[in-house]
C-alpha cells in the first residue's frame, strides 16, 4: 500500500514537472522566438526619445518589421554627453541602407511612440547586425509650447502696431491720405487703362 502511494506521487510529480517545463518553454518562445530564429538586432541612437517604450513597433517605409527590445543610456565621449540607445529587433529579410533616416513617430496626435525608418539609397552597404543609426531627435512638447507662445506674442505685437498706425498696413487702414491717394490712382487707371502699358521715356 505504501509502495503504491509512493508510485502515484511520483507519477503526479513527473506530470507536474513536465507541465511546468512546457509552460516555461512556451512563455520563452512567445517572448524571444524572434530573437532565436528570424531576425537581428540594430541600435538607434538619440539624445531624446520622447517616451518610446519597450515593445514599441519599428517600422521601415511605413511597414512593421520589428519592435523595441531595450532602452539603454551610454556616454558618448566625442561630444561628452549621455545619449539613449534603443535596441531594436528587425526581420531578417529587411535590408536597411546605411544612409537611412530614423526618427521617433507618433500614432496619431497623442498615440503610441514608435521608431520610423525611411529607407536611404545605399543598399550596397546595408546595416549589419548590431549596427547603429543616429536618429533625428523629436521636438519636445515644451519647445512646441514655446514656439506657439512666440508666435502669439508676434501676432499681438503686430496688432498693436496696426492700431498705432505703424507700418504699411497700419497706415493704409487708419491714414486717410494714403487711402485717398490709392483710390485716386485706381480711378485714374480705370479712366486711362492705357497708362498701364505706357513706358515713360528716360530724360537724357
Amino acid at each position: 500500500m505504501l509502495f503504491g502511494k509512493t508510485k502515484l506521487e511520483l507519477k503526479v510529480g513527473a506530470f507536474v514537472f513536465v507541465g511546468l517545463v512546457i509552460l516555461v518553454t512556451f512563455v520563452l518562445l512567445i517572448g524571444n522566438f524572434k530573437n532565436w530564429t528570424s531576425g537581428y538586432r540594430v541600435n538607434f541612437i538619440f539624445n531624446f526619445v520622447n517616451g518610446v517604450k519597450v515593445g514599441a513597433p519599428v517600422r521601415f517605409a511605413g511597414v512593421d518589421i520589428g519592435e523595441v527590445q531595450a532602452l539603454k543610456f551610454f556616454f558618448f565621449p566625442a561630444e561628452k554627453k549621455t545619449r539613449v540607445k534603443i535596441v531594436g529587433w528587425v526581420n531578417k529579410e529587411v535590408r536597411i541602407p546605411s544612409d537611412s533616416t530614423v526618427w521617433v513617430n507618433t500614432l496619431g496626435l497623442l498615440g503610441e511612440k514608435y521608431i520610423e525608418i525611411m529607407p536611404g539609397n545605399n543598399y550596397t552597404q546595408p546595416l549589419a547586425p548590431g549596427g547603429a543609426l543616429t536618429g533625428s531627435d523629436p521636438i519636445a512638447m515644451h519647445e512646441v509650447a514655446q514656439l506657439a507662445k512666440d508666435i502669439t506674442a508676434n501676432i499681438d505685437e503686430s496688432i498693436v502696431k496696426i492700431k498705432n498706425q505703424e507700418g504699411t498696413l497700419g497706415k493704409l487702414l487708419y491714414n486717410d491720405t494714403i487711402y485717398n491717394e490709392l483710390e485716386a490712382l485706381i480711378s485714374d487707371v480705370r479712366r486711362n487703362p492705357w497708362k498701364l502699358f505706357w513706358k515713360t521715356k528716360e530724360k537724357k
